[in-house]
């Protein structure tokens, strides 16, 4: 890594981005100049492209600016402290990804932990032992490269999902709550699942059987996907909307996120097919289906709009074209036939 050259404590703004496309950018919030010295030397020896902010104001200034790739932040400043700082920056879409280490004297509790709940994923107390600052944050940089490396590689995935026509989903498993959809995707998850889908217009959710279903298949931490990966489906007459748990996006808590491919297919050819093979009428043919799909007659009825005696009736007819005597023999018959014509079928 490039060392900056001979850096003043207070460098121009414009200096200061020069070695950006090299070093990594650390922005440090503090208004004691010599605690900004201190800092920014070691800082600097490391190879860091430094930014300095004495203020809050200055600080979400920088930061809005310079997108520094890490900040550290001074807990107890006049005016703005720190910890409202880092809420003011986790706000902004434009900032809310980089981290946080939290510079206090502070070292009760309630300030520690105050200083998480504000955005900080770190914190060090004063004086500050320049070692040690610089060691974390090689460990913060790395998990924020990894993060934007996942996140790159998420956003290429939808895009590329979204140009194709696919209907996919980005959902939190923790809470079933959509992050992202394609709008093939919001369609079927209206007409499948009607007002359930998405019903909060501010904070959309899978549906409730799918989002147990979500968190039912979560691999152990660290796991891979196995390579037939975890499905769900939903049935609507003779069409079938699966779900297929397809990779992580995210590192959250509670299993992180997860992108969901979902595909819409028809029996319809199924049921022509079995009229075809067997010599049956529209209707006989999808009873058959059903009895195929396990269903009793009072559910065909159901499905069909049929009464359970015009069901057994149909029955009766398919029992004699096929030359069988029991439900049991018919469906075998059919699914066999089935399987030799369309050997993607999901009975």
């Amino acid at each position: 890594m490039n060392h900056p050259a001979n850096a003043t404590t207070t460098p121009h703004p414009d200096d200061e981005l020069l070695g950006r496309a090299d070093n990594d950018v650390v922005l440090i919030v503090d208004d004691m100049p010599d605690n900004l010295a201190v800092l920014h030397d070691a800082l600097d020896e490391s190879g860091y492209t430094v930014l300095v902010a004495t203020s809050g104001d200055q600080a979400l200034q920088r930061a809005g600016q310079a997108r520094p790739d890490i900040v550290l932040l001074d807990a107890m400043m006049p005016g703005m402290d720190g910890f409202e700082v880092a809420r003011r920056l986790k706000a902004d879409p434009a900032t809310t990804t980089i981290p946080i280490i939290f510079m206090t004297g502070l070292t009760e509790t309630e300030h520690l932990v105050a200083g998480l709940e504000a955005g900080g994923v770190d914190y060090v107390t004063k004086p500050v032992k320049a070692r040690e600052l610089i060691a974390r944050i090689g460990v913060h940089l790395g998990g924020a490269r990894r993060a934007r490396h996942q996140a790159s590689q998420s956003r290429q995935a939808r895009n590329a999902l979204d140009a194709f026509g696919y209907a996919s989903v980005t959902a939190r498993a923790s809470d079933g709550r959509l992050l992202w959809t394609t709008p093939l995707a919001r369609d079927l998850l209206q007409r499948y699942f009607g007002a359930d889908a998405a019903a909060d217009a501010l904070a959309p959710t899978l549906p409730e059987p799918v989002a147990q279903w979500l968190r039912r298949s979560l691999p152990e931490a660290g796991t891979p996907l196995p390579a037939d990966p975890p499905r769900y489906a939903a049935d609507q007459g003779a069409r079938r909307l699966s779900f297929t748990l397809h990779q992580q996006v995210g590192d959250s808590e509670s299993g992180g996120d997860w992108l969901l491919v979902m595909r819409e297919v028809s029996d319809a050819a199924v049921i022509e097919s079995l009229a075809q093979a067997f010599r049956l009428t529209a209707r006989e043919a999808e009873v058959l289906y059903w009895v195929v799909k396990g269903k009793i007659n009072r559910d065909i009825g159901d499905i069909l709009g049929a009464s359970p005696a015009t069901v057994k009736k149909h029955l009766e007819r398919i029992f004699a074209k096929l030359g069988v005597e029991t439900r049991t023999a018919a469906a075998g018959m059919a699914l066999g036939r089935i399987r030799q014509l369309h050997p993607q079928f999901e009975g």
